[in-house]
């Protein structure tokens, strides 16, 4: 059997709080949006313009705390073409969260905590 990814899903607490970071951090815009009749959840699906691989952002009305993540370990990873002006971005956003300087990369982290890592 063949498979091929499409996308990957993060549940946002603040729906147009991420929208507003994957757009500004990572250039990800709207690709297509699923809106129950109830208005009981939104499901947004953001591209990068260059592959149909899509991050999934999924928003539920009713949820207030925060989503549990675990320790973290598991992230999505980016390349960026111009990892140094990438990089001055994310330290003028206040998102990096974690370098490692031996390896050449970083993560930054979204409104709920979801690490990014970013490559070149």
């Amino acid at each position: 059997m063949n498979s091929r990814f499409l996308h990957t899903n993060f549940t946002v607490l603040n729906l147009d709080k991420s929208l507003e970071f994957y757009s500004r951090a990572l250039g990800l815009k709207e690709v297509r949006r699923i809106t129950p009749p109830d208005g009981s959840f939104l499901i947004v699906f953001l591209g990068d313009g260059q592959t149909d691989y899509n991050l999934e952002l999924t928003w539920y009305r009713d949820r207030k705390e925060p989503y549990n993540l675990g320790d973290n370990e598991i992230h999505l990873a980016v390349k960026v073409p111009d990892k140094k002006a990438a990089y001055a971005l994310h330290k003028e956003m206040g998102c990096i969260c974690y370098e490692n300087h031996d390896m050449n990369l970083y993560f930054i982290s979204d409104p709920d905590g979801y690490w990014i890592e970013i490559l070149d």
